[in-house]
């Protein structure tokens, strides 16, 4: 086992407290938004040697990845798992497709846009998928509602841009229908400018007050979202999306495609390893709302939270339907619990001192610290009395 120190970032949008809290750090002026625990080029985790985290997988990959995994995805760590806690929203966004982010990534590369320009869409070539387990309450706002729905969310605002989504959600009321009034907002040629957003957003907060809101939720995110970027069309599409609030334990999953904006709270967030944002708004980051508009999924679904599976009374897997990783949150008590995998794993601490155990390897972490175990036929075992998060390939 290796004990891994994670790549804090320290992005505007990242809360002062909730992260040093959970690792026992005095609070200071910057934000703290994420931390990385994976190989990822743009920010890999170092060992204790100083060594980084990707230097070790590429030096023998089939000794940390183990075979199979190397075979399915070549010498690399197929995830990442942070530690995510925005304080205010991040940008509306989706993530690609591996079919698109390859092709994307290729083209960018052939043109020699650098990585680290501020418009490069692809820093890399994989899909993003991505699973949220809640340590804390967490808001969010993830994929899209009904034409139904979102048509009831409209009507009352007496404002032309809400007119203009009604009637696009009104003259098909299905993907086509959601399809239309998304594109309406991000057009680049018809987008609705700051005034009109501001026009519709004080309709929602008048019907709030008023007690007329369909959603007094979704009225309020509308305002949060202004407040946050005043003018900034995310807070009016907002409306088209469904609001989700987790409890701390429960999960949503990110599909490719899956239109989403996190709002606020603390969690384990753990996805494939890729770095490929395309935004939409409510960020001052590269807006490409044509690649946005190619690549979102417009059906209506609620959001996907991924249900445990019990293995035994001490641990829960959470199976995300993808090749890349998998979940799984042990609850020790006081005795030896055996925490079943192969590839891979990183290991969090979620509370308290924990020891986990492998082989002859026995670390002791704190909240929030994390270790890496390359491939192994072996469990992992936890001592002590408190929760392990493990993330594996499966």
């Amino acid at each position: 086992m290796h004990r891994l120190t994670g790549a804090r970032q320290d992005y505007a949008w990242g809360s002062r407290t909730a992260i040093p809290d959970m690792l026992g750090e005095p609070h200071t002026a910057d934000p703290l938004a994420e931390v990385w625990f994976g190989a990822h080029a743009s920010a890999p985790a170092t060992l204790e040697g100083g060594a980084s985290l990707r230097e070790m997988v590429a030096a023998d990959p089939e000794r940390t990845l183990g075979r199979g995994v190397l075979a399915r995805f070549g010498p690399h760590l197929p995830y990442l798992v942070k530690l995510i806690a925005p304080a205010s929203p991040l940008s509306l966004q989706v993530h690609p497709s591996i079919e698109q982010a390859a092709a994307g990534f290729a083209e960018e590369e052939r043109a020699g846009v650098p990585l680290d320009a501020p418009h490069r869409r692809y820093p890399d070539a994989n899909h993003k998928p991505e699973m949220l387990f809640a340590l804390e309450p967490f808001e969010a706002v993830a994929g899209f509602r009904t034409a139904r729905r979102a048509t009831e969310m409209l009507a009352g605002l007496d404002t032309p841009l809400a007119w203009d989504l009604f009637e696009d959600l009104r003259t098909d009321m299905g993907p086509d229908g959601v399809r239309a009034a998304f594109t309406r907002l991000l057009d680049p040629v018809r987008r609705p400018d700051a005034v009109a957003v501001a026009q519709t957003v004080a309709a929602c907060r008048s019907r709030l007050t008023a007690g007329r809101s369909p959603s007094v939720r979704a009225d309020r995110i509308v305002g949060r979202l202004a407040d946050a970027f005043p003018g900034d069309l995310g807070a009016v599409a907002s409306l088209l999306m469904n609001p989700v609030s987790l409890r701390p334990g429960e999960t949503l999953f990110v599909p490719a495609g899956g239109v989403h904006c996190y709002l606020s709270g603390l969690a384990v967030e753990v996805m494939a390893s890729s770095d490929n944002v395309l935004r939409a708004g409510l960020t001052a980051k590269y807006v490409d709302a044509e690649e946005v508009l190619r690549t979102v999924d417009w059906i209506a679904a609620p959001p996907v939270r991924i249900a445990a599976e019990h293995v035994d009374d001490h641990v829960e897997v959470f199976y995300a339907p993808v090749d890349d990783f998998e979940l799984a949150v042990a609850t020790g008590r006081g005795g030896r619990v055996a925490i079943p995998g192969r590839g891979p794993r990183v290991l969090m601490s979620l509370d308290g001192d924990l020891v986990a155990a492998h082989g002859d390897d026995r670390l002791v972490l704190g909240r929030g610290q994390a270790a890496f175990v390359p491939a192994s036929p072996h469990p992992v075992m936890l001592d002590g009395a408190g929760r392990l998060a493990q993330v594996t390939v499966p």
